[in-house]
């Protein structure tokens, strides 16, 4: 008999989400069946936390949670990992015998698309926009990788605070300030990070204007869908590197099937097999 393994993804405007298409090529590639369940709690009738009572209830191995839930999660999970706890946001849960498990795969993810790009360059200054749940990945991320000074935008101020409070009660010797001004927090920087819905599909528009763009070197989008997001596409005009959300999404995907599978996948055969599915 062969045994289905059971996944899902709780968030909001997910409609056009590629996460089922991965891990339901990744079982293919791997021999396991899988079933992968966008669940969209309005489209449910339910609240989030029914949403996730039910996926739990209903047999799932595992979820991931998206915008707006990865912090709203950490309430319903264990945490084992004080790395990620310190991070404060999860976007993968196990459901196993002693309880939900948390992970963040978005702070892996992030590092290991950085570095795909960059390979061991250092990130230096850093505007990163948006102190919400990928935010505070995309934060701790850039901190593993050295970098010099991280700006912690928000237009809530008390969220970019709060994000700054975590990074530095964390230790670290990355100079760390908050603003609520994307443009002025540009001036200077080395790197430009958005971690805000802004650009993605049903949403549009970009953190940054074009012309705040011009003396960075390198940009990254944590928006995937579409993966030519407006800020991205303005920062390829401006002559910088570009890091797509795309592979923050594969480098999280692959690190979530091994904990929702608890087996390794050849990265880049899985890479060629949706690259194929998509021509």
């Amino acid at each position: 008999m062969t045994t289905t393994l059971k996944l899902g993804l709780i968030g909001d405007n997910i409609v056009q989400s590629q996460s089922p298409h991965l891990h339901e090529t990744a079982g293919r590639l791997s021999g396991v069946e899988v079933s992968y369940e966008r669940l969209i709690p309005r489209d449910l009738g339910l609240t989030f936390e029914e949403t996730f009572a039910k996926a739990r209830g209903d047999g799932y191995r595992g979820i991931n949670v998206t915008y707006p839930y990865k912090e709203r999660v950490t309430e319903h999970v264990t945490v084992k990992d004080p790395s990620i706890r310190a991070i404060g946001s999860v976007n993968t849960v196990i459901f196993s015998e002693e309880g939900p498990l948390g992970f963040n795969t978005d702070y892996s993810g992030f590092i290991k698309a950085y570095r795909a790009v960059r390979g061991d360059a250092a990130p230096g200054t850093v505007c990163m926009i948006g102190a919400g749940g990928v935010g505070k990945a995309v934060g701790f991320g850039l901190v593993g990788l050295g970098a010099k000074a991280i700006r912690c935008v928000d237009l809530d101020l008390a969220k970019a605070q709060a994000l700054a409070d975590a990074l530095i009660a964390a230790g670290t010797d990355t100079q760390i300030t908050v603003s609520d001004n994307p443009v002025a927090s540009a001036q200077g920087a080395d790197g430009l990070v958005n971690c805000t819905p802004l650009g993605m599909a049903n949403i549009g528009g970009s953190a940054l204007p074009a012309e705040a763009m011009t003396k960075a070197t390198w940009a990254f989008d944590a928006v995937y869908t579409p993966v030519e997001t407006q800020f991205l596409q303005d920062a390829q005009r401006a002559g910088l590197t570009v890091i797509s959300g795309y592979e923050l999404f594969f480098g999280q995907g692959v690190d979530a099937w091994a904990l929702f599978s608890g087996a390794e996948i050849n990265h880049a055969a899985l890479r060629r097999a949706l690259q194929g599915d998509a021509t």
